[in-house]
């Protein structure tokens, strides 16, 4: 009896130790699996940041050398003629910009400020309509306030007045056109001109070395190529600036027109009463 409660107790120890053994392997594999998942996961991880780091400096690497490349034709162009060019591009976008901001400011609210001079009018309060139009920037509003200042002295002065004065504040806002117009030519020319200085320096390597060779004409024709190519490039990017500061004036002026027309109307009106 002794000897087999021992050979069940031998039993259940072995039993309890083999099973104690496969859970401490299940363990060991379980954290072994659950280790290398998050080696895995860091190492993911660390991978997506790298190309996020490698996505950001994509972008940053181009435009370096973007800007290298640039350099470097503006070198082999020849500094002298490449330099005049960039002045026709900086001299032209300034004072395109400058009208820009010009007539970005010259817009007016036309129709509230004529219901504003259309009250004042009604009231007999011409004061008030001139301090409006005085208060108010633009072309219509000083074009207004002529108008109103003579608005005693007859409506053909009054209308003498509004024609005049509308020329002159058209005068303002075409103001260094004429000079964007001019570096849009001058670009292209200049870029004609290193084209033509390219070619002779050509022939002159050929007449030195006695001999037509590719590599003696490729300076020369390559200074001719990106001399030009430069030259055309200003006069592109100073013709959209160009057409878009025509249209603008041209959208002013058409407001300038029609407002004067309903004004004098206002005027007219105004005279009847009295």
């Amino acid at each position: 009896m002794k000897k087999l409660l021992l050979f069940f107790t031998v039993i259940g120890m072995l039993s309890f130790g083999v099973s104690t053994n496969a859970m401490a392997q299940e363990g060991a594999k379980t954290t072994e699996i659950a280790d290398t998942t998050q080696v895995q996961e860091e190492a993911a991880t660390t991978e997506e940041a790298t190309t996020a780091v490698a996505e950001e400096q994509a972008p940053q690497e181009g435009l370096v050398a973007v800007h290298q490349a640039l350099k470097v034709k503006f070198i082999e162009g020849g500094p002298g003629f490449m330099a005049t060019i960039l002045l026709c591009l900086v001299l032209g976008l300034a004072l395109a910009i400058e009208r820009i901001i010009y007539l970005n400011l010259a817009s007016t609210d036309t129709e509230k400020l004529l219901k504003s001079i259309e009250e004042s009018l009604k009231n007999n309060n011409v004061e008030e309509a001139m301090e409006t139009c005085r208060n108010t920037r633009g072309p219509v509003a000083s074009i207004f306030y002529q108008g109103l200042s003579r608005i005693d002295e007859g409506m053909d002065v009054v209308e003498k007045s509004i024609v005049s004065y509308g020329s002159v504040q058209t005068g303002l806002m075409e103001k260094g056109l004429s000079w964007i117009s001019l570096f849009i030519v001058i670009g292209p020319m200049l870029g004609f001109l290193g084209t033509v200085i390219g070619m002779v320096q050509a022939f002159d390597a050929i007449e030195v070395a006695g001999d037509i060779s590719p590599t003696l004409v490729a300076g020369g024709i390559k200074v001719a190529l990106i001399t030009t190519i430069g030259g055309l490039i200003v006069a592109m990017i100073l013709q959209v600036f160009y057409n878009y500061l025509i249209a603008k004036i041209d959208g002013i002026v058409g407001t300038m027109e029609d407002s004067s027309i309903t004004l004098v109307d206002m005027i007219t009106e105004y005279n009847k009463k009295k």
